[in-house]
């Protein structure tokens, strides 16, 4: 939707750009039937893996009304993080951990862009931001704010952006139009799912996180199976194979936020380097990174897997 520059949404459009989103949408803030259908099937399958927090709040999850008291829409934000350089060297990290956490980096821009609807449009306003990080079916809000449409890798894909973004939101309690919803255009491609090595992609949308390498490399807190040994393609944080091959990523622009830039030059690390990475160096490397997540063992046990 095209808002007028002196409307809510317009306004919000203009200030959105100048904190370095690279999109926003709006959607009302309302009860996600399929959604919740969709997911509930998944969880019954068993599809979440050991993720059993994902169980918890369904309805939270699939209803925005119920996370933030009297909210009417959700702003919903994309951050490209495709990097500018990709890594070299045998071991391969996932481009969304290349820079600072995009927790902290995107949160604070929402507290900004929160801070500037309150002070300069709205003094009633109420609200709350996630920023992956609570019970929100971001993709499916995207979706409905015009952002893009769900790929059958399960990521959402931006026409412009392609699929590597970060999304986050601010649920709220102003009321602005929403945007209208773009057609699927995936067509007949099948490339991240043929692509997937550890077949992890059972149907269109339908991802069974068992197989994921992405989960087995970060959420996974046992051991790799043996069954997947040989089949990791020396990922050992997180897998962009889905993304890598998607037409729709063939011209993505490099990200121009700072904050997601390598802090170090663990990019260049060697094979060996990485093989003899101690807990010390991995503090240093990974101070501020997502990376930090898998915890000195958890990279460690992905290291040695390929081994």
């Amino acid at each position: 939707m095209k808002f007028e520059n002196n409307t809510y949404g317009g306004l919000i459009e203009q200030k959105v750009k100048k904190l370095g989103f690279d999109a926003c949408g709006f959607t009302p803030a309302s009860e996600l039937f399929e959604d919740k259908v969709y997911l509930q099937k998944w969880l019954n399958e068993g599809m979440h893996a050991d993720m059993h927090y994902m169980e918890n709040h369904l309805e939270k999850r699939c209803d925005a009304t119920k996370l933030v008291d009297g909210a009417k829409t959700v702003i919903v934000l994309l951050s490209n993080y495709y990097p500018a350089e990709v890594q070299d060297g045998k071991y391969v990290i996932s481009k969304y951990a290349y820079g600072e956490d995009y927790h902290f980096v995107i949160k604070d821009k929402l507290k900004e862009l929160f801070d500037y609807i309150k002070a300069d449009l709205y003094p009633q306003l109420e609200g709350r931001m996630f920023v992956d990080s609570a019970p929100v079916l971001e993709r499916s809000l995207a979706v409905r704010a015009g952002l893009g449409w769900i790929g059958k890798n399960s990521n959402l894909i931006n026409k412009e952006l392609g699929s590597f973004v970060f999304i986050s939101e601010l649920i709220v309690n102003l009321e602005i139009p929403s945007g209208k919803e773009i057609n699927n255009a995936c067509g007949n491609c099948s490339r991240c799912i043929d692509a997937c090595p550890t077949k992890a992609i059972l149907s269109p949308r339908v991802v069974d996180a068992r197989k994921c390498i992405s989960y087995l490399t970060i959420e996974n807190k046992g051991d790799i199976p043996e069954e997947f040994s040989g089949l990791l393609q020396n990922r050992i944080y997180g897998c962009d194979i889905c993304q890598d091959v998607c037409p729709w990523n063939n011209k993505v622009v490099p990200h121009k936020e700072e904050r997601f830039l390598p802090k170090t030059n663990f990019l260049k690390l060697t094979e060996e380097e990485w093989d003899g990475l101690t807990q010390e160096q991995f503090s240093e490397l990974f101070k501020k990174s997502a990376i930090k997540r898998a915890k000195f063992r958890g990279l460690k046990r992905n290291i040695d897997f390929m081994l």
